[in-house]
């Protein structure tokens, strides 16, 4: 276990996030390398892709509820030096974790054809996005052991070992898809299945390799089957600080399957555009993420420990790092949105929609990266609910409004984009206002 109530703050958290970021920068390089080996298939691949990958919003919704949980109160308990309970809170989310992996990969491929029929822009994109589910949602079943064994080693303040085996399977990954995509050596292209194919396979690996760091009888952390016997309180508080943030998820996937459905009359073009610029965008965001990652244990450790000053050091050096960090990746957007679109197609009508996608909510970036920090504020606190109240007002502030817009003579998608950065602006000064009221309640004036 790492100790994080003594020391300097900001060194923590660089320390801790750089951990991450290492692990965020390969997998952002893997969403684009396995975006532009699907761009070789063409548009529709593109597209399928994209529609396909709106499940991981879904996955990500569940697995924050029990990730969210398990960071927070593996963390209180190292503050407190209270090894039992971090013990149990443990080996009761790794319980969990099987049992949501089931009902994942039971519903999803119970769904997966209606899903992909309701929001394809035609029929040739539904039946790519569905092959590539066919493989996917089992990748995404497993996703939750390793987040559950990952959110427990952050609450230690242990990133090494997730980096080290997230970024060998990313690799891994990078390697395997275009391989099983065009059919390289073994005569046998998959197509765009050949990506998530990849994506379980490295995924299994992860699981496998993941699970050997607590078989150590001298491990903090370790399976201890004792632990096993179902314990209905424990679930229930886990799940109460997890369920805000994983309904955050859950909303992000409903905002996308709107915008989906909103951009479908306008081609598949329009919504390879919108994919590829989403993953822009997630590719950007990912060492703010990181950066909110390092937050939670860092200031979950300092809560458990009641050290208030230390709580509101950390929340002060976090946010002048995503300041910073966002700062920058904005400038690059609005400079130059059509050289990242057209990495990925050439398509005039996709670098178009792309583009200026970019180009517009790039003033919501800043803001954005607040929110992110905020919101690992609220995580280490105990108290996730504020953040679903604010992702939920931004969801209706978007969505409500894009829909009747939508149905006007006329309508353009920038309409959308404009009320997006909107919406962020609104919900960062919700989300202070929030936050500050919650450091007072639990940590005094």
């Amino acid at each position: 276990m790492q100790d994080l109530t003594t020391g300097p703050v900001t060194r923590h958290l660089l320390k801790t996030s750089s951990f991450m970021l290492v692990t965020m920068v390969v997998q952002t390089l893997y969403f684009l390398v396995d975006l532009y080996w699907v761009g070789h298939l063409g548009t529709t691949a593109v597209a399928a892709v994209g529609i396909a990958g709106n499940i991981t919003f879904i996955v990500l919704a569940l697995t924050q509820m029990l990730g969210v949980g398990t960071t927070t109160l593996v963390s209180h308990a190292a503050g407190r030096k209270d090894h039992e309970y971090g013990l149990l809170v443990f080996n009761q989310s790794q319980v969990l974790s099987m049992l949501a992996g089931v009902a994942t990969l039971v519903v999803g491929l119970a769904t997966r054809r209606a899903y992909t029929a309701s929001v394809g822009a035609d029929a040739a994109t539904a039946a790519m996005a569905n092959a590539y589910l066919i493989w996917f949602i089992p990748a995404m079943a497993l996703q939750f052991a390793i987040v559950a064994m990952g959110a427990a080693l952050r609450g230690l303040g242990q990133f090494k070992p997730g980096m080290v085996v997230s970024t060998s399977t990313i690799v891994l990954n990078m390697v395997l898809a275009p391989i099983l995509i065009f059919g390289w050596g073994t005569g046998h292209p998959l197509g765009v299945a050949g990506a998530a194919v990849a994506t379980f396979i490295s995924i299994v690996v992860g699981v496998i390799w993941l699970t050997t760091y607590f078989f150590d009888k001298d491990s903090f952390l370790r399976f201890t089957p004792r632990d096993w016997t179902p314990q209905l309180g424990l679930w229930r508080k886990m799940l109460g600080i997890g369920l805000p943030s994983g309904l955050e998820f859950f909303l992000m996937a409903v905002y996308l399957f709107v915008v989906y459905s909103i951009i479908k009359p306008f081609g598949a073009e329009a919504q390879a555009g919108f994919g590829i610029g989403g993953r822009v965008v997630q590719a950007g965001f990912m060492p703010v993420v990181a950066l909110g990652f390092a937050v939670a244990p860092v200031a979950g450790q300092n809560v458990g420990a009641k050290l208030g000053l230390r709580v509101r050091e950390t929340y002060k050096s976090a946010a002048v790092l995503a300041i910073v960090v966002m700062s920058l990746f904005a400038m690059f957007c609005r400079i130059a949105p059509g050289a990242l679109i057209g990495i990925f197609s050439s398509d005039p009508r996709v670098l178009n929609v792309g583009g200026e996608y970019l180009r517009i909510v790039a003033w919501s970036y800043v803001a954005s990266g607040l929110i992110f920090v905020n919101s690992s504020m609220f995580q280490a606190l105990g108290n996730t609910m504020p953040s679903l109240v604010t992702s939920a007002t931004r969801i209706v502030i978007v969505s409500v409004p894009a829909i009747l817009l939508s149905q006007r003579p006329g309508f353009a998608l920038r309409e959308i984009w404009y009320l997006s950065v909107a919406s962020v602006l609104v919900q960062l000064g919700f989300s202070l206002w929030l936050l500050r009221r919650e450091l007072t309640k639990k940590l005094g004036a």
